[in-house]
């Protein structure tokens, strides 16, 4: 394993490690304004949600690591605390991607991007109406990490009001995840599409009580078979099955020759996420 020391390394290099392995990360795409009124539009992507009661985005914009200059987003907000963040989705990423590019101060990169400006209904900066989703937000504090190239600066805005365009609801009004279609940052020039066979679910024990990986049986999670994954996901069923199941479930298996038979078809139960069919096999 290679083991490093960040203090050895460049802000470059740093960077470089960091972005990679830190991935995929949300893209936000901040529309702010300065004193004067003029627009400007960038992305981030150290970004996330942090809160929702209160609603709270932060969002990061570091000094240059080449120059050590401020973005012209985090000069922006300490003249006008107010932005709108914009989410990116596969249909507008090559747009957002022009917005990167150092234009000189009190250039517009809605015109720069050829994105579409709507006016907000609470606050002064635009909105981007080809996003799917844009949040009106207030900048309640910006946390300076540093001062030299490639410090952060924590942008914390608490959303005053979110827009959202209908074609990526569902029945219930609720984000779609697939129609969505939303894109986030890898490391380099490697972006991620949130879509296809990329998707998966988890089910996440947050609400019962799972059993857990100790209560595996030794012979199971020393399988040369089942995977981690395979192995967590019988340890997120809330009970195990009672004798009776498992000796009625038996009744409808094939004959297996082996051990390694055996685990195989768990393994095939468990990718059809049949949790309790697995585990009677197994047991």
């Amino acid at each position: 394993m290679l083991s490093l020391n960040p203090k050895d390394l460049t802000i470059q290099v740093l960077q470089k490690y960091l972005q990679n392995a830190v991935a995929p990360r949300p893209i936000c795409f901040a529309s702010t304004v300065d004193a004067n009124g003029n627009p400007n539009l960038a992305p981030f992507s150290f970004f996330n949600v942090f809160s929702s009661n209160p609603p709270i985005l932060v969002f990061s914009p570091a000094y240059s690591g080449r120059t050590g200059a401020a973005k012209d987003t985090l000069l922006n907000v300490k003249e006008v605390p107010e932005c709108v963040i914009n989410v990116v989705n596969y249909s507008m990423v090559h747009q957002t991607s022009l917005a990167s590019s150092p234009f000189p101060k009190g250039i517009n990169e809605f015109e720069k991007t050829g994105f579409t400006p709507i006016a907000s209904d609470i606050i002064k900066p635009l909105r981007v109406a080809e996003s799917p989703v844009q949040m009106e937000c207030k900048v309640n504090q910006i946390i300076e990490l540093g001062t030299q190239g490639g410090a952060g600066n924590l942008i914390i805005c608490e959303v005053l009001k979110i827009h959202i365009s209908k074609s990526v609801l569902n029945e219930q009004q609720h984000i779609d995840t697939k129609k969505i279609d939303l894109v986030s940052r890898m490391g380099d020039n490697w972006y991620c599409r949130a879509a296809g066979e990329s998707l998966f679910e988890v089910q996440k024990p947050v609400t019962t009580i799972c059993v857990g990986f100790d209560a595996i049986p030794n012979h199971i999670k020393q399988s040369k078979i089942l995977t981690g994954n395979n192995l967590g996901l019988l340890g997120s069923i809330e009970q195990l099955p009672s004798k009776e199941d498992i000796e009625k479930f038996k009744t409808t298996l094939p004959e297996f020759n082996s051990e390694t038979e055996k685990h195989i078809y768990a393994q095939q139960l468990l990718e059809l996420n049949k949790v309790k069919e697995a585990w009677m096999l197994l047991l």
